[in-house]
């Protein structure tokens, strides 16, 4: 439990992931219906991007600092605007030529974009990270905080009561096994909320096992699945991570084509040698 997500705040991750949780959130909001998303790992909420911990590592620098005020495309700006202007609405001051110094974790970010019937449950096992989340919803009836390892709720906590939801399963990979232990608690969330929108966050660098892990998903059965990666730079010659991967369980139809879109011009911003990529793809499903 030494991890602390505040030394990778608004890195080019957060970036992606935050952008395709948005898009999953607008998409289920197309129906009246009510919706819950539920974050197994889901840190402290709101990250201060002056603290001496974003400071020490300036990952935010080249990740959503490369992005906010970025010229995009007309349709690569409609796609991006939910997510952009959430982050934006947190920091005010920027309009006076202040700094960029607040950036919303996954459930600041989905209670931001909710509306009054949509609900959050957010887990947190870190117990210095539990409290300050709790502190940050402190009486909000949408938001559900909870001191538990996210694991246990693939399994607990579904199905959601309101039959519709999004799960963002985002580990920190501070252990080994993580990325076996994302296949089996897909595995077990998906047999008890087949209907789930799923979101599995996994970090690409050198030597992990991107091609094995594919191929234990596929080997689920599950009916739709489509992969979406950025790759900043190369990983041969360096240590950390190069790059980003979402796996989305019953996307939105409309994903790929937005992704499509989208992680070209991504790359372009956030690149950081000549061998940034980009890929998007289904893993079961459509093609």
């Amino acid at each position: 439990m030494n991890y602390r997500h505040i030394y990778h705040a608004g890195n080019f991750a957060d970036v992606l992931k935050h952008l395709v949780l948005s898009r999953l959130i607008v998409y289920l909001q197309q129906k009246d219906k009510a919706f819950r998303v539920l974050d197994t790992h889901a840190g402290i909420g709101l990250y201060d991007l002056s603290s001496e911990e974003a400071q020490k590592t300036g990952e935010w620098l080249e990740g959503i600092g490369k992005v906010i005020d970025a010229e995009l495309p007309e349709k690569v700006a409609e796609i991006m605007a939910p997510y952009l202007d959430a982050v934006k609405a947190l920091n005010p001051d920027r309009q006076a030529g202040g700094l960029l110094t607040r950036y919303p974790g996954s459930p600041k970010l989905s209670r931001d974009l909710f509306r009054p019937q949509d609900r959050l449950s957010a887990m947190e096992l870190h117990p210095e990270d539990a409290r300050a989340l709790a502190r940050q919803f402190e009486g909000d009836f949408q938001v559900r905080v909870t001191e538990l390892d996210g694991w246990l709720t693939l399994n607990a906590h579904l199905p959601p009561k309101e039959k519709r939801g999004i799960v963002l399963v985002d580990p920190p990979f501070e252990i080994e096994g993580e990325y076996e232990r994302l296949v089996d608690g897909l595995a077990k969330a998906h047999r008890r909320f087949a209907n789930g929108v799923y979101c599995l966050w996994y970090p690409i660098k050198k030597g992990a096992p991107i091609k094995e892990f594919h191929e234990a998903l596929q080997a689920l059965g599950i009916p739709k699945m489509l992969c979406a990666e950025l790759h900043v730079k190369s990983d041969r010659e360096q240590t950390g991570l190069s790059g980003t991967g979402l796996v989305i369980v019953n996307p939105p139809f409309t994903l790929k084509d937005e992704m499509h879109l989208v992680l070209p011009e991504l790359k372009r911003l956030m690149a950081q040698d000549r061998y940034a990529s980009h890929r998007c793809f289904w893993l079961r499903g459509e093609d």
